[in-house]
């Protein structure tokens, strides 16, 4: 469906979850691969996956030095680039309270989550123009950058953050050719977030009516849409939000309850709004 035979690709993360199911995806349409991880093991198993022609990193994107470093490759290696998908992000590694928070947390938060983002982004712009018109940036956000989440409040601003970076880096970057956009996923079964195991099983026969689609994403869902982006079908699509969630956000809280009515109640009851 996609064909990007002659592009040149970096997938940020890409040794595990969405990252690997894109950097995959994008091997199979043709692309030429640029990853880096921060996983040795991980790095070293996408590798011997893609072979020999991919450009596999082990490095932090947290590290300018380490970002530079990967630049340097790039060029060495391809002499520019095509498609940068900023893929790195994590909320489950401090989730609590933001009082609880201490500021070397909301520190380290903000590098994992937005921080890094325009770290790699500074660097690789240069490599994207070297490449000419038709260039295009697709950074991964998350539906908790449009609705609020307890417990994860400095992840939902750097997500919300993503937006408006997204929104107008656009701007900046139209003139030269080179797009920008994300996508924002509701929870998707990967190593990081293992729906599969956190939802207790006396509560999995739920699932169905938990999302409007009937179920959690998987990373080939993400994958899909981090290509179309990136794709000439997109070609007039720049500086927007892609929301790959099942209908999450739609419902805006509203699930089905085991009789199949639709409620937006923690508990049915005959004096709310039921449908």
């Amino acid at each position: 469906m996609f064909d990007f035979n002659g592009k040149v690709v970096l997938v940020t993360g890409g040794g595990a979850g969405i990252g690997r199911a894109t950097a995959e995806a994008f091997a199979a349409a043709g692309a030429q691969l640029a990853i880096i991880e921060v996983d040795g093991d991980r790095a070293a198993d996408v590798q011997a996956a893609l072979g020999d022609a991919a450009l596999v990193v082990t490095g932090d994107v947290t590290d300018p030095a380490a970002v530079a470093s990967l630049a340097a490759a790039i060029e060495a290696r391809f002499g520019g680039l095509d498609v940068l998908v900023n893929n790195v992000g994590d909320f489950l590694m401090l989730a609590k309270p933001f009082e609880a928070l201490t500021p070397d947390e909301i520190g380290r938060l903000y590098a994992t989550n937005l921080g890094q983002v325009f770290g790699v982004t500074h660097a690789m712009i240069p490599l994207l123009r070297k490449r000419g018109a038709g260039g295009s940036i697709v950074s991964v956000s998350s539906i908790e950058g449009f609705r609020g989440i307890p417990n994860c409040v400095v992840y939902a601003a750097c997500k919300a953050a993503l937006t408006g970076f997204t929104k107008s880096l656009a701007l900046e970057l139209g003139p030269s050719g080179i797009r920008v956009n994300l996508i924002a996923p509701e929870t998707t079964d990967t190593p990081q977030v293992p729906v599969s195991l956190m939802v207790p099983e006396e509560h999995r026969d739920h699932i169905p009516r938990w999302i409007p689609l009937g179920r959690f994403g998987t990373p080939a869902d993400m994958a899909s849409g981090i290509l179309f982006l990136a794709s000439d079908q997109a070609a007039w699509i720049t500086g927007t939000a892609l929301h790959i969630d099942g209908g999450a956000l739609a419902a805006a809280g509203w699930y089905r309850d085991p009789r199949d009515v639709w409620t937006n109640l923690p508990v049915l009851s005959g004096n709310g709004l039921n449908f």
